[in-house]
């Protein structure tokens, strides 16, 4: 059987792969030699032939000099879009448009294929200078101190759960997020286009209010999400996407019940 031509997100990190591999000058034997993957895997991924491992391309980075946040980033979009002819795959993420139980969300499959931190592209500011002490989990703050602040400089986005997620009309995604160790939640977004926004509101105590817009094309290409609130159980939380085109909002919404 042949196998399927590669996504666009896999083209694009597979384009990304071959640029990194050419400013290492190695052979693939070379890369090979230096790196634990065997010359036909690189061969296999340089050329869109399947997806690496994040290991793999955190290795590449390395060896290129190169921060490895945009390559990991296409490769979570790629392994969450792969396509057979242009239908989307059972490995792809299901619809949620209604509320979505933390307890039952562990479960779906996006869960385990993005658990690992993502910096976004638009986001690559230095942790806050004073910052309580980390937590076991690395966190650098935790519930009220979170509050407006980047959940990935504070390192509360990794191991991340999903709540909710849903995919827009226009095929773009939108997730709402939740740490664990910061008591934390925030909405990020996917798929979308150059003005394309993502809003989170959470009721209670923290009631507040978060944006994110898409504004550039190395944006579209990876995530944007927005600044953190603190949560409790009981809180309801919403996330919407407003599309450039000025279309009607589409909203999901969380109940946070730990």
């Amino acid at each position: 059987m042949t196998p399927s031509a590669p996504s666009p997100p896999g083209a694009r990190l597979a384009s990304v792969l071959q640029e990194l591999r050419q400013r290492t000058g190695l052979s693939l034997t070379r890369l090979a030699a230096a790196t634990t993957y065997s010359r036909s895997s690189w061969e296999r991924y340089l050329n869109g032939k399947g997806l690496p491992p994040r290991s793999a391309v955190k290795e590449l980075c390395h060896l290129a000099g190169e921060p490895a946040d945009h390559a990991l980033a296409l490769l979570d979009i790629a392994r969450t879009q792969r396509t057979d002819g242009g239908t989307p795959t059972a490995g792809r993420l299901r619809r949620a448009d209604v509320v979505t139980a933390l307890a039952s969300t562990c479960a779906v499959v996006i869960g385990a294929l993005v658990l690992i931190n993502l910096p976004s592209l638009h986001r690559r500011t230095a942790p806050p200078p004073s910052s309580p002490p980390a937590t076991a989990t690395g966190a650098l703050c935790s519930r009220s101190t979170c509050h407006d602040k980047d959940p990935l400089t504070t390192r509360c986005g990794a191991d991340p759960l999903t709540l909710a997620e849903h995919e827009t009309a226009t095929g773009a995604w939108i997730q709402i997020r939740y740490s664990r160790p910061c008591g934390t939640s925030w909405a990020r977004m996917w798929g979308a286009a150059v003005g394309d926004r993502v809003e989170i509101t959470t009721d209670g105590r923290h009631a507040s209010h978060h944006g994110a817009r898409v504004t550039t094309p190395s944006q579209a290409d990876t995530y944007v999400h927005t600044l953190m609130s603190p949560i409790s159980p009981g809180t309801t939380v919403r996330a919407c996407f407003s599309a450039a085109s000025g279309d009607e909002k589409e909203c999901v919404t969380a109940r946070y019940a730990d």
